[in-house]
């Protein structure tokens, strides 16, 4: 089955609407206008979402099921250009989790137990897999950045993105298998790499992390107004991938 035909993952509430973006402040807050009306809506990504947050672009939102909230509503797409981008960052999490789940993921094949949030020494790691195969330590980031033809991580330097690369790398020298799962939730991708024009000491530690054994794992979304599905895995840049010494 084609990916763009297969049922979403991750479903919308029925409830979900479009609004029109305003202006983002304080990172968190995101000001959308709807039938005239004006009001904040929460925004979970810390990241810059380069090149997205256009004045009088169109946004999809999420409405919370805690009647308590003090902001109901989550930012969860922004359109660009014909197609919709996957802003809200506790995706890539729920969609590994999934993807494991459903059997989508054959890197992740045999392993028969999943733990979210898993202690490794004094740190945590987003998904710690066991099973016959043995350990796997996954780190899961969401992707927004495209740009001819490349999908980029990050869009904003990330020291703690830095420090999820060393931990890895430690587990990996510790004999474990170690992944980062990137989920590009923009369209126009066909490779990855990581964003040396953005965070030089993220590009570095991400070939150093390949060198010491950790792996990659860029995979597009499949985004519609009905939710959010797994699609094919990217390679890693042709250009970028010559810059390894082996």
């Amino acid at each position: 089955m084609n990916p763009a035909e297969a049922a979403p993952l991750i479903t919308f509430p029925s409830d979900s609407f479009s609004a029109v973006f305003l202006r983002r402040e304080k990172r968190f807050l995101v000001e959308v206008e709807k039938s005239g009306r004006r009001f904040w809506v929460h925004c979970n990504n810390s990241g810059s979402m380069l090149g997205l947050l256009r004045p009088g672009v169109e946004v999809f939102l999420s409405v919370s099921q805690n009647k308590s909230r003090r902001l109901p509503f989550t930012l969860e797409l922004i359109r660009s250009d014909d197609s919709w981008v996957g802003v809200n960052t506790l995706v890539p999490n729920r969609l590994l989790y999934l993807a494991w789940k459903a059997g989508l993921l054959p890197e992740a094949a045999g392993y028969d137990r999943y733990q979210a949030e898993a202690r490794s020494g004094e740190s945590r790691v987003d998904a710690h897999l066991s099973g016959p195969p043995g350990q796997l330590w996954i780190e899961a980031k969401n992707v927004t950045l495209v740009e001819e033809e490349t999908a980029y991580f990050p869009d904003a330097v990330t020291v703690r993105g830095q420090k999820h690369l060393m931990e890895l790398m430690a587990l990996a020298k510790r004999g474990h298998r170690a992944a980062n799962f990137y989920f590009v939730q923009k369209t126009g991708a066909k490779c990855f790499a990581p964003a040396d024009f953005i965070d030089g000491d993220y590009a570095d530690l991400f070939w150093k992390a390949v060198r010491a054994g950790v792996e990659m794992w860029p995979y597009e979304a499949v985004i519609s107004m009905r939710g959010i599905g797994l699609g094919r895995k990217l390679d890693l840049a042709e250009e970028a991938r010559e810059r390894l010494p082996f």
